[in-house]
């Protein structure tokens, strides 16, 4: 299988549970405040939906490992450009929050982009070269 599709579940896995992570980070905040002292903050990190956050971002370093075994950074890397996208839809999902027209536009523009840089194809993977 071609090492660029196979990267690619694992790719948008990455993307989305650090879009997650996010709402889950605002869902934290919004319910226990952000104060900069020790018990607060401890407080802050011991919250559910904090525990949440902090579980999807190591996930999703698991699984960006995993991505990067099959292909190169300079093609993986934009398609982190997708966790705005995601991210937008999340917050009207899970938030409630609105997204303004112009905001639209620009989204759009980053899907095009990131479209673009998929089907640019890539150079072969070649291993390492030993010494």
């Amino acid at each position: 299988m071609n090492p660029y599709l196979k990267a690619l579940p694992l790719i948008l896995t990455g993307v989305l549970l650090n879009a997650f992570a996010q709402i889950a980070m605002k869902k934290a905040v919004s319910a226990h405040g952000m104060e900069w002292s020790l018990g607060p903050l401890v407080r802050l990190f011991l919250s559910p939906w904090m525990l949440v956050c902090l579980s999807c971002y190591a996930v999703s370093v698991v699984v960006w490992a995993a991505a990067m075994s099959h292909v190169p950074v300079n093609f993986a890397y934009p398609f982190l450009a997708l966790g705005f996208v995601a991210g937008a839809f999340m917050s009207i999902l899970f938030l409630g929050e609105t997204i303004p027209p112009l905001r639209w536009l620009a989204l759009a523009v980053i899907v095009a982009g990131v479209v673009l840089l998929t089907f640019t194809g890539g150079a072969p993977i070649r291993p390492p070269q030993g010494p």
